[in-house]
């Protein structure tokens, strides 16, 4: 059974800030950002890792080795406070090795000539710059490292079914509509990568042909994930946004000083003559002025 310690502050302990590549600095500074955290979980023992290898007759990667000998999974949340209102926002989640679990057929699914996840296989050629797609039959062996937040499935993939080889392993995505959508070559390029993209919600569809939901976008122009400027994949610029938000006036402090305008001199209507903004009022003539008639 995997222990799950409440969640630290993200800055409390020198290896989490190893384990996040420092990157809690960042969110940290980042305007509106509240409640950075981690849920630190114990490193797993290495009979766990070898019983996973046998009872799935893969052999785990090296860097996904190392990494389980860390931490047992990985989970890092952070939220944004709009209007006395905290809303969760980033999640950062890798699974523990009881949750490697293989992405099978559903025993919902089991019913005699009820469809099955081979059922959707192709036979498309892969594309020249995108590697061959995993299968949902025995070809490959697919492990579910992300679900997601229902939102897909990042995925450990070994390309050549069992026996499973640790250098015949790529990461995928697969989104909701069952497509195969290519993300690293390894495991630790694959971290990096939600590390670099603060867990932002629905980041991994910037690798799909189609991208992320406008919805998504107004979060990707507030809180631009570390890459966004080297990828090529998030081609679109920030100009083109839909109501573009901008953090700095999202989260002003709403307790404004007001300055009252100074108005200026009134300026005569065309085509009227009358005194100057400056002409003194008429005089009231004093009494014994002026030029009495005689008597």
């Amino acid at each position: 059974m995997e222990e799950t310690p409440p969640p630290l502050q993200a800055g409390s302990k020198p290896h989490l800030e190893k384990l996040t590549l420092g990157i809690t600095r960042i969110l940290e500074s980042s305007p509106g950002v509240t409640e950075v955290s981690i849920i630190e979980k114990l490193p797993a023992e290495r009979h766990m890792i070898s019983s996973w290898e046998q009872k799935n007759n893969c052999v785990m990667p090296e860097d996904v080795r190392n990494f389980y000998l860390m931490t047992n999974g990985f989970h890092m949340t952070w939220s944004v406070k709009l209007d006395e209102h905290i809303i969760p926002l980033g999640s950062m989640v890798i699974n523990g090795i009881s949750k490697l679990t293989q992405l099978i057929q559903s025993s919902v699914y089991s019913l005699p000539n009820a469809p099955t996840l081979a059922d959707l296989e192709d036979d498309d050629e892969a594309n020249e710059d995108q590697p061959e797609k995993p299968h949902f039959d025995s070809r490959s062996v697919i492990f579910e490292l992300d679900s997601c937040n229902g939102n897909g499935k990042v995925c450990l993939v070994y390309k050549h079914g069992k026996p499973g080889l640790a250098h015949d392993t790529e990461i995928w995505f697969l989104d909701r509509a069952l497509y195969w959508h290519f993300l690293t070559d390894t495991f630790t390029a694959y971290y990096r990568l939600l590390i670099t993209h603060l867990g932002l919600p629905q980041w991994q569809y910037a690798f799909t042909s189609y991208g992320i939901s406008p919805q998504a976008k107004q979060w990707f122009s507030m809180y631009k994930p570390i890459t966004y400027n080297n990828t090529s994949l998030l081609t679109e610029e920030t100009d083109s946004f839909v109501n573009k938000l901008d953090p700095s006036k999202v989260f002003k402090s709403k307790n404004k000083i007001l300055i009252p305008k100074k108005k200026g001199p009134v300026q005569p209507a065309s085509g009227q003559k009358g005194p100057g903004p400056l002409a003194p009022p008429s005089a009231k003539p004093s009494s014994g002025s002026g030029n009495p008639a005689r008597k």
